[in-house]
């Protein structure tokens, strides 16, 4: 007669011999393959003709704009579902970056040609001017930019490379979509139809001032684009904002910071985006030129600057050696780095 433990490690053997990527997280993947489906709906509805008719008197483009933050929604619950249910899976990590690498890398670019309308350099000879090359250029190098930084949280993931779950080391690519994406729904709030009307090619005075600020638009996201392309493959110190001031138990004014943010949310969407985004993402660079250091190198104290932080937040999660070994959910292979398996900083 067979043993009563002996079903039970035969089944935990099976489980181990089962093909990796036959069997997925159902609630996490679901979670994952929305954001992937919201990068390319982005793309989507960017590409629609200008002149489109679309709800509220938005662009297509500014839609386009609206599911790259509703990508980074699903980012935020996949790896949060699979820590709660704690369902992982190699295949949930890969697809995870391919996820990330649409959404928060090709879209974002693909909305910022498309606004600026960038030509077809290098194959055409009526529109192979300088400003379309560099305008290419500078897109190409955010993809590019972004696919590195995907793929070096990957290895460092992998290679157990210890780091504070307090910060991000380099512009997480959400951060950095959610950069352009909220300038260009700050675009398509402060000067409606101008895309349309430069599409369309139209003549006289309304035409020139028109192309006048199409002119002034195209420079400034260009240059944000540069830059948070550079960001994102720096190693400088990004506040995990979730970890460090939200998660947990929080002070009372922290609080009323959030619902104070909320409703500003709700009342002047495109503005509270575009400033908190822009604000983010240049938080790490003035942060080392006022105090001269960063995140790694040590306080004034002589402690670590991540050590001093977490005394003065008491809200801010700590680790110890027993947490830094638990196995993390393969879901959360973001540009961040988060011990709690949420991969939304990736």
């Amino acid at each position: 007669m067979p043993r009563p433990g002996r079903k039970l490690r035969s089944t935990r053997r099976d489980k181990a011999r089962r093909p990796p990527g036959r069997y997925a997280p159902l609630l996490p993947t679901i979670m994952t393959l929305g954001n992937v489906v919201c990068g390319f709906l982005a793309i989507f509805f960017a590409t629609r003709d200008p002149a489109t008719t679309m709800p509220f008197e938005w662009s297509p483009i500014a839609f386009g704009a609206v599911f790259i933050f509703l990508g980074m929604g699903f980012d935020a619950l996949d790896g949060r579902l699979a820590r709660l249910t704690r369902q992982t899976s190699e295949l949930g990590e890969q697809l995870d970056s391919m996820a990330d690498m649409v959404t928060f890398g090709v879209a974002p670019a693909m909305l910022v040609v498309l606004l600026i309308g960038v030509g077809e350099p290098f194959v055409s000879d009526t529109i192979n001017s300088l400003y379309n090359r560099t305008a290419l250029g500078i897109a190409l190098l955010f993809v590019a930019f972004a696919a590195l930084r995907l793929a070096r949280f990957n290895v460092e993931h992998r290679l157990g490379v210890a780091t504070d779950p307090n910060y991000f080391k380099g512009l997480p690519t959400p951060g950095a979509a959610g950069t352009l994406a909220s300038l260009v729904l700050l675009h398509d709030f402060l000067d409606p139809g101008i895309v349309a009307t430069t599409a369309e090619g139209a003549d006289g005075p309304a035409a020139t001032n028109a192309d006048w600020r199409m002119a002034t638009s195209a420079t400034v996201l260009l240059c944000v684009m540069l830059l948070v392309s550079f960001a994102m493959i720096s190693r400088l110190s990004y506040v995990h904002i979730m970890n460090r001031y939200i998660r947990g138990r929080v002070r009372f004014r922290e609080v009323a910071r959030i619902v104070a943010a909320l409703i500003l949310l709700v009342m002047w969407p495109s503005w509270v985006l575009a400033v908190v985004f822009v604000a983010y993402a240049v938080s790490a660079p003035l942060g080392k030129a006022l105090r001269g250091r960063e995140f790694g190198v040590p306080a004034p104290d002589g402690r670590p600057a991540g050590e001093a932080a977490s005394e003065s937040n008491p809200s801010a999660p700590k680790t110890d050696d027993h947490e830094a070994d638990q196995p993390q959910p393969a879901n959360a292979s973001k540009d961040s780095v988060d011990t709690a398996g949420n991969g939304s900083g990736r």
